[in-house]
């Protein structure tokens, strides 16, 4: 459903990503995780077109992000940093919106509004939203139209326990389904309970799986963390 191929985009300050080489398939749920600034938004941009390599080809489908069809990008659902929606029109006015651009049933805004809690809030102005509601009407936008292929962007951040556990049960059904799920998350134990697979990243550059099955999950990713980041000192001194 997604690859990158030797997918590299750098910016003035040199932050970014480095030959990045990894595929997402369908009905897998792949995790990403590293510290802030490792790159993970970077390359959730670059899965979605919204940035363009430098170097490198990212295939959705497998075709090249710039054959990808209008049709086939409405098979995709994204949440990126923070929720797109229009802050003085209702929850399920944006709904309705997000159903149109892709395509999808109107009718089924009811349905979106019942999984994910939000048939209370349905009248309500986005802008008046609190920030974990905010987050749950971006999920249920990103995931309205059953997507083939899911990007969240650390889409449990602001949720309460509860929506947690919601979201939860939303990408493993779906996986189930056959998606392609790609998310990035700090919370280590809550992706270890889903992920098919969790890809560490570090300094631009993806450097291996972490294994989810030990007791101390934050212990081994600071210790691949810095076992990386000695080596990349070593190659620079002898570089």
């Amino acid at each position: 459903m997604l690859e990158f191929s030797q997918v590299t985009r750098t910016f003035r300050d040199g932050a970014g990503v480095s030959e990045l080489t990894v595929q997402i398939t369908a009905g897998e749920i792949v995790a990403l995780v590293g510290l802030n600034g490792a790159g993970k938004t970077t390359l959730m941009r670059l899965a979605l077109g919204m940035l363009r390599p430098q170097q490198g080809t990212v295939r959705l489908c497998g075709s090249p992000l710039d054959a990808v069809t209008a049709d086939g990008w409405a098979r995709v659902g994204a949440l990126i940093e923070v929720p797109l929606a229009y802050p003085e029109l209702t929850v399920r006015r944006n709904l309705h919106i997000v159903s149109m651009l892709h395509g999808s049933d109107p009718r089924r805004v009811e349905d979106s509004l019942h999984t994910w809690k939000l048939a209370a809030l349905a009248d309500r102005r986005f802008r008046t939203l609190s920030l974990g509601n905010k987050r749950r009407v971006g999920l249920a936008a990103a995931l309205h139209h059953d997507p083939r292929l899911i990007v969240l962007d650390e889409p449990s951040n602001a949720l309460d326990p509860l929506s947690v556990i919601l979201l939860r049960e939303q990408l493993t059904r779906r996986a189930r389904e056959g998606a392609a799920i790609l998310v990035s998350s700090h919370h280590l134990d809550e992706v270890a309970r889903i992920a098919d697979r969790v890809l560490l990243m570090n300094a631009g550059r993806l450097i291996g799986e972490l294994d989810t099955s030990g007791n101390d999950l934050e212990r081994a990713f600071f210790d691949r963390i810095l076992l990386d980041d000695r080596h990349r000192a070593a190659e620079e001194q002898a570089g």
